[in-house]
């Protein structure tokens, strides 16, 4: 009987030790899980707040369908990694002969925590797109056209990398809006 005490003692303190060896690696398992869900959600969740300046050629742009409240620049609020923004305009055509309008960008910007410019000026950026939803119809003189235009945000890891690595915080680019006659 005693022999059998001190069987299931042993067995006991065996079991203990390996009850707390599970209980620490579980610890540890769930800590170090939740520091990478944690960092992930960061990551995935990377966002960018950015200032747009729009320059014309040919036409005006404004914020509203009466056009008065002329528009040279404008906030895109948080740009988030694999979102899109949208900013609707009225364009108002100043040629005096009919005419398509173009869209370029140029002076992308991203400036880090102390304001430093990390990368830009350029005609684009690979990471970011801007498109319009104009269908290249002609516009004759003094004619308004409402078009939106939309920024997005590639989620790519290359583009990831490229915030991470230079703490980027904000961006900035120049929107040009022009008739076909200013193209060239």
């Amino acid at each position: 009987m005693k022999s059998t005490s001190n069987s299931l003692i042993g067995s006991l303190r065996s079991s203990k030790r390996k009850i707390l060896l599970i209980t620490i690696t579980v610890v540890i398992t769930l800590i170090v899980s939740s520091m990478i869900s944690i960092w992930l959600s960061e990551v995935t969740n990377l966002k960018v707040p950015s200032i747009g300046t729009i320059k014309t050629l040919g036409v005006e742009a404004y914020w509203d369908p009466d056009l008065k409240n002329e528009s040279k620049t404008f906030d895109w609020g948080t740009i988030y990694l694999g979102t899109a923004r949208n900013i609707t305009l009225y364009l108002r055509s100043i040629s005096n002969i009919e005419t398509t309008l173009l869209l370029n960008t140029a002076n992308w910007t991203f400036q880090n925590s102390t304001n430093k410019i990390v990368a830009g000026p350029s005609d684009s950026f690979p990471y970011m797109n801007l498109t319009w939803n104009y269908n290249e119809t002609i516009v004759r003189p003094g004619e308004t056209v409402q078009v939106t235009l939309t920024l997005s945000a590639d989620p790519s890891s290359d583009f990831i990398e490229f915030l991470i690595a230079n703490d980027v915080r904000e961006f900035g680019l120049d929107i040009i809006i022009s008739t076909s006659e200013y193209s060239s």
